[in-house]
């Protein structure tokens, strides 16, 4: 638990009460936009926002439900409509997951995500809330899928409310325009949920948000479908894994800022806390979140203490202010949701598209399509397949053009002078098998091409001294390799074996082969051996 202290209060509580007031507008657009309602979004703001500040590793970090979050969230509460508690599970199930992740001190490989991966899911998430906004706009119900949305538009369009489009044209130009001036003392959402709610007094047939629940929340116990186990787990991984991966993000832009480091394992599991706790009390999923961070930061927020206030601030909006609350039109949370999705989107990979490498943007596209079309889920699997399948095959090329034979062309550069006249001596009776570098099993078949092309010979030198480490696939293949060099009569020598690639042989049992084998410290002994073998 982080030490809360007065030592910067002032600042503190300017920070806290300026990121409860942006967290506002977005937790009720993001509880809105969930399928399960306002209030859904305020408790998750506050369970976050609470535990993630008093356990995390990140000082002013404010975290809370966000875009990419409540889309996935989305998605969980959609399949599980009828079964609400099971799907606020999945939230707990994510939250356990982080705290997971914090205590097996997997916070610095979140980050290894390939950023094509990240571009085009942010890209997709960014495109669905936009989509998902534009019914709202036109005074119409939300639906929950894409291609719903796009299916119904046509005759949205022939019915649309203008006085509905009208507020979230209205919201949208106060988020977009509103003077930098301005915006510093007042956020720009809070002034266009003002304004609009209270144009929506004078107008009548739009459509508001209607009660909200205020006091505590209730308890949702866990519950299980076992049917659907499966998709239980995968959803929570995935929630676990994007909220990790959304708030460590955050933490590098608080990092930038405050000019510190942060503390990626303490962060995840806060981050856990908060979620668990949110799917307690039936409140929306979040991660650290940017603009409430910079807010905060801004504002003068510095401690752990300012996430506290946040939280404490919404709490008391909870308990008292669900009437006002209600009176807010639809419109309004569309326009700021739409400006939201339009900030999601990773423009600045999109400027460069021309520039970015084949591969990486066409596995952006992908990303991007599968996450609007698809799903989620899928987009996330599929891109991390193909970028591991692209960066295997680029390291299986650098691994390939370090394998090299020495046969009869003894001009070879990688022998020294005195090797080049010693390996003359042994008349094309001897081959050298050098590797170098890291092996795997992308260079284990061209290892074994290599050696078949060479004619037979009376002594094989394998020389591994610049070979640091290798894998199970490239061991069996030098085992392999070994194996055939004995049963066809030749002498195998090997030069150089280090303790790592001694180690993965000898748990495999490969180092009986070496039994038949001879091995040498330096490459210019095995050549004078083969010299007397030739």
């Amino acid at each position: 638990m982080n030490r809360l202290g007065a030592q910067n209060l002032r600042g503190d509580i300017f920070g806290g009460v300026t990121a409860a007031i942006i967290a506002l507008p977005l937790a009720l657009a993001f509880g809105v936009a969930s399928g399960v309602g306002p209030i859904a979004g305020l408790y998750g703001a506050i369970c976050v926002g609470f535990f993630a500040a008093l356990f995390g590793g990140t000082p002013s970090q404010i975290s809370g439900p966000t875009g990419p979050m409540t889309v996935v969230a989305a998605i969980v509460f959609t399949n599980f409509a009828q079964q609400p508690a099971v799907a606020f599970t999945v939230v707990m199930l994510a939250g356990l997951f982080q705290i997971l992740f914090g205590y097996l001190r997997v916070g610095r490989y979140i980050n290894l995500m390939p950023y094509p991966v990240i571009s085009g899911f942010m890209t997709g998430i960014g495109c669905i809330i936009i989509i998902l906004q534009l019914e709202p706009m036109l005074g119409h119900d939300a639906h929950s899928r894409v291609l719903n949305v796009l299916t119904a538009l046509p005759g949205d369009f022939k019915t649309l409310n203008w006085h509905a489009t009208g507020l979230g044209l209205l919201s949208l130009v106060v988020c977009f325009w509103l003077p930098k001036s301005l915006s510093r003392v007042v956020p720009a959402p809070l002034i266009a949920l003002v304004a609009c709610t209270l144009a929506a007094t004078f107008v009548a047939d739009i459509p508001l948000l209607g009660a909200v629940p205020t006091g505590l929340p209730s308890v949702q116990l866990p519950a299980f479908d076992f049917a659907q186990l499966s998709y239980m787990l995968v959803s929570a991984a995935i929630l676990a894994a994007l909220g990790s991966i959304d708030s460590l993000l955050t933490s590098l832009v608080a990092d930038n800022m405050s000019r510190s480091f942060h503390d990626s394992d303490k962060e995840l599991i806060g981050q856990g806390l908060g979620n668990l706790a949110a799917g307690f009390v039936g409140g929306l999923p979040g991660a650290g979140a940017t603009m409430r961070t910079l807010a905060n930061f801004k504002a003068g927020g510095r401690t752990p203490l300012s996430g506290v206030l946040h939280a404490l601030v919404l709490l008391l909006i909870v308990l008292g202010l669900g009437p006002v609350v209600s009176f807010i039109p639809h419109a309004a949370l569309a326009g700021i949701l739409f400006k939201v999705g339009i900030d999601v989107i990773d423009w600045r990979y999109i400027r460069r598209w021309h520039r970015a490498p084949r591969t990486d943007l066409v596995l952006m596209l992908v990303v991007l399509i599968l996450t609007v079309f698809v799903d989620v889920i899928t987009a996330v699997g599929v891109g991390i397949v193909m970028a591991s399948l692209v960066f295997v095959k680029d390291m299986a090329d650098i691994q390939m053009q370090s394998i090299r034979t020495v046969h009869e062309d003894v001009g070879e550069d990688l022998l020294t002078a005195e090797e080049t006249v010693l390996f003359r001596q042994c008349k094309g009776r001897a081959a050298i098998l050098h590797l170098s570098g890291a092996m795997s099993f992308g260079a284990a078949n061209e290892m074994m091409r290599r050696i078949v092309a060479v004619r037979p010979v009376e002594v094989l030198i394998i020389d591994l001294t610049d070979v640091p480490t290798i894998d199970g696939s490239a061991a069996l293949t030098l085992e392999e390799i070994m194996q055939r060099g004995a049963q066809a009569g030749q002498d195998v020598f090997i030069v150089g074996m280090q303790l790592g690639v001694a180690r993965v042989l000898g748990r495999l049992g490969a180092l009986d082969e070496l039994r038949g084998t001879t091995r040498f410290a330096s490459r210019i002994d095995a050549i004078r051996a083969a010299i007397k073998d030739a």
